[in-house]
């Protein structure tokens, strides 16, 4: 069983929604990662999907690219978002990571190698926003033969028949996209979410997490009464973005704690 499928196994049988949280490699500075990763971790943060700053980052909204822009100042690559993940293994990080990331770089990089070295460095998947299931075959022959997953999207506007087709392609859990839109902190989640939820139930019995948008406590709660977890990126990157470097990391925790319900 991969460590995703331990994860929410051991949550489903503690009855809790998985908190995933954003983090762009990188930002703010070039090593905060290998900092934040234990500290969410250790504030109730049960996987991670670490971002691979790119140029052109088409699903994210303005407070994931200018985390980009500023991870790529600081000379942030593919290679060092890799040897991020091993150094984090070294550091005791028992959470799933998986990194997300857009498809040029991974085509550069070389789709096979990725993958090697991928799960040489203890990670977990791929979520690649900007590949559409008629041409993944590629990368998921060589994540399977490195036993990783490949993250499958799915969203409101998806046909019932291309979701099962995604549902077929799919590991390790279904990120369902919560709105129409790019990544942004929002006031409320979006209405339709349970049928959009159900639709997709119908096709997969992997966990269902939810991602676009959320960004309080009270959104996190009204996704554990309809999926198996909820990321968190932008609210979380925002939150960062203010705090001083001596401040970060204990006020990290302490937003993760928040969405957990555990602080205060």
């Amino acid at each position: 069983m991969s460590r995703i499928a331990q994860t929410f196994a051991r949550l489903r049988t503690a009855g809790r929604v998985a908190l995933m949280p954003y983090l762009t490699v990188g930002f703010p500075e070039r090593d905060s990662t290998l900092a934040l990763v234990p500290a969410l971790e250790a504030a109730g943060a049960d996987l991670f999907e670490l971002g691979v700053p790119f140029s052109d980052p088409l699903a994210d909204g303005a407070t994931i690219q200018r985390a980009s822009e500023r991870a790529l100042a600081n000379g942030v690559t593919l290679s060092f978002c890799l040897e991020t993940v091993a150094a984090l293994r070294t550091r005791g990080v028992q959470a799933p990571l998986l990194l997300m990331g857009y498809y040029n770089p991974l085509l550069r990089y070389g789709l096979e190698r990725a993958c090697a070295d991928l799960a040489a460095a203890g990670g977990d998947g791929w979520i690649v926003p900007d590949v559409p299931p008629e041409e993944i075959n590629d990368l998921q022959q060589a994540a399977v033969h490195y036993e990783l997953d490949v993250i499958m999207f799915a969203t409101p506007t998806t046909p019932d028949e291309r979701l099962t087709e995604i549902a077929r392609l799919a590991s390790g859990f279904m990120y369902c996209v919560s709105l129409t839109g790019v990544t942004g902190a929002r006031q409320d989640l979006a209405h339709g979410l349970a049928d959009f939820l159900g639709r997709v139930r119908r096709t997969t019995s992997l966990p269902l997490v939810v991602g676009f948008g959320i960004s309080t406590a009270e959104h996190v709660q009204q996704v554990a009464a309809v999926a198996d977890g909820a990321i968190v990126g932008s609210a979380l990157i925002n939150y960062i973005a203010q705090l001083s470097p001596e401040q970060m990391i204990a006020g990290a925790a302490t937003f993760v704690q928040t969405l957990r319900g555990t602080h205060g």
